[in-house]
């Protein structure tokens, strides 16, 4: 297969259709958070036990698609940093004061995400990262690599660090975590099924929120990381004419770091390889670097066969829900909240069936994303973001 680079007039197209993939991943992570009390299971560090078809589904997920799409997303929004800034100075603007409305308008809309309707919102985690890459856009692309990979570093040195507790200490812990946790577990679903829509705000005020604000400093590291990450393939081109094969090589490095690191998560997964009381310590820890790693072949392999027409055609498909990605976004969020709490299936749904159900309003997205945009330029969210990022309202038809 012969890879060229991509036309000038098909880089934005591709990094779209990156996006809607992303997006599609994110959301198959996410549905089990919508329809399941996932975030007590995390925060307690609570067993879920799936048998079956359950159990071969959330092997597959923690191998293939936990901690892969939201670093590829990250990266993304490090990348249309880049683009967005060289937009607005190529054009005159005043690209800093752009840039700081576009992240305030995106630091409100995500708080008022986060509260009123769900709590695994990320786009105020991505407003306060996304303010700090100001300092790093005028930094050269070595300066940007050295800091990305620092903070890897430091993200996976903190998760490795919790291998060095004592086992003794670290199951007197884990017992008295997870016996508070199975105490909160009825009444936080009874909250989900019962409660009113303001007092299931005020408690989860309490229980969700603030403990993800709380915890907002550690989340951000490998977060931007990969925003750096992002700034640093905008800043060398690697959509562009890649002079010197990047692409090839991250794709093949990552294929030869990635397998190591996924069949030693898979045994761990399946417990022939057994850390005894630090197992999952020890399987967070590599599914995080697994992410990574998955995360930037994954990148690499889309940009490899978007050079090439025969799958271009293929992957078109992600490009429009890609394009309307914070509508889509939220849009996931409305519906997912409307059929599990408005029809009380909230914990009633299987990963299985859970997953399946992501897959066909994914695929509702993308034909409502396709017909909108035949009539229209930009998402609804798109346009009301841009329209305050400009104060000035723009033209949303298609002339």
């Amino acid at each position: 297969m012969k890879y060229e680079p991509i036309a000038l007039q098909n880089r934005i197209v591709s990094i779209d259709i990156i996006r809607g993939f992303a997006l599609f991943g994110i959301f198959l992570v996410n549905m089990p958070t919508f329809h399941s009390p996932d975030f007590l299971h995390q925060l307690y560090g609570l067993q879920s036990e799936y048998k079956g078809i359950d159990f071969w589904t959330n092997i597959f997920f923690q191998l293939f698609v936990q901690m892969k799409f939201f670093p590829m997303f990250s990266f993304l929004f490090g990348l249309g940093f880049f683009i967005f800034m060289n937009r607005a100075k190529e054009k005159g603007n005043m690209s800093s004061s752009l840039y700081l409305r576009r992240i305030s308008f995106l630091f409100v809309f995500g708080i008022v995400h986060l509260i009123f309707l769900w709590f695994g919102d990320i786009l105020h985690l991505y407003a306060a990262g996304g303010l700090l890459l100001l300092a790093f856009y005028n930094r050269k692309p070595k300066t940007i690599l050295i800091w990305a990979l620092s903070l890897l570093i430091l993200y996976f040195s903190s998760l490795a660090l919790q291998l060095l507790i004592p086992a003794g200490f670290l199951e007197e812990m884990q017992q008295m975590n997870a016996s508070q946790g199975k105490e909160e577990l009825a009444h936080y679903l009874k909250m989900y099924t019962e409660a009113s829509y303001w007092d299931w705000i005020v408690y989860r005020l309490g229980v969700e929120v603030i403990p993800i604000l709380l915890v907002m400093p550690f989340s951000l590291i490998p977060v931007f990381a990969m925003f750096l990450l992002g700034l640093f393939a905008g800043k060398i081109r690697i959509f562009e004419t890649d002079p010197k094969n990047i692409v090839k090589k991250i794709w093949i490095t990552t294929l030869l770091a990635g397998l190591p690191l996924t069949i030693i998560l898979a045994l761990s997964l399946l417990s022939i390889i057994n850390f005894h009381i630090h197992q999952e310590a020890s399987i967070l820890l590599f599914t995080s670097m697994n992410g990574v790693v998955l995360c930037l072949f994954y990148i690499s392999s889309l940009i490899l066969l978007l050079r090439t027409d025969r799958w271009r055609k293929y992957l078109y498909v992600f490009r429009h829900p890609g394009q309307m990605a914070f509508t889509n976004y939220i849009m996931q969020t409305v519906i997912c909240q409307i059929i599990f709490l408005g029809f009380n299936l909230y914990g009633k749904v299987s990963l299985f069936s859970g997953t399946i159900l992501c897959i066909i309003i994914y695929i509702f997205q993308i034909i409502i994303s396709w017909l909108w945009l035949k009539k229209f330029r930009f998402g609804p969210l798109e346009w009301l973001w841009r329209s305050f990022t400009y104060l000035q309202i723009q033209r949303l038809k298609i002339k």
